[in-house]
């Protein structure tokens, strides 16, 4: 039984498939695209050496091109702030009086012990503030 080469390039990217979705690596996918392009360029009818160059030319470019583009979407990607990082900047309403001591207040639905950035401020029940950090269990507030 003689298979023919085309059958072959595309067990090849089959092959370079399945390490693709093991790995998550998107190289061998690059690679699988190539190997179909040899499949492509044999079923065509050229011989070997033409299939392994188009294999290697297609392999190549897609690497050259999509990488760098993958590299910037992955460094663009918008950093999501959680834990108390996504707290500050937020407003709170004051529940208790807040000043450099202590103080209650009301962020993100719960409530929190909070004292003011300056010593010398006072909040009133019923202020909005800004919380600036989070020290601890408590809120610093402005």
């Amino acid at each position: 039984m003689d298979i023919d080469a085309w059958v072959w390039w595309l067990i090849g990217a089959v092959g370079l498939g399945i390490p693709l979705v093991l790995t998550t690596m998107p190289e061998f996918g690059m690679f699988a695209v190539g190997a179909v392009a040899g499949a492509i360029t044999a079923a065509l009818g050229f011989g070997v050496v033409a299939q392994v160059l188009v294999f290697v030319v297609v392999s190549v470019a897609l690497i050259a091109v999509v990488r760098p583009i993958a590299a910037r979407h992955r460094d663009a990607r918008p950093q999501l702030a959680t834990g108390i990082d996504a707290l500050k900047g937020r407003q709170a309403v004051v529940l208790e009086r807040v000043d450099g001591s202590g103080g209650r207040i009301k962020l993100a639905g719960e409530v929190w012990s909070a004292r003011a950035l300056d010593d010398g401020q006072t909040f009133e029940p019923g202020r909005q503030v800004d919380v600036v950090e989070i020290d601890g269990a408590t809120a610093v507030v402005m």
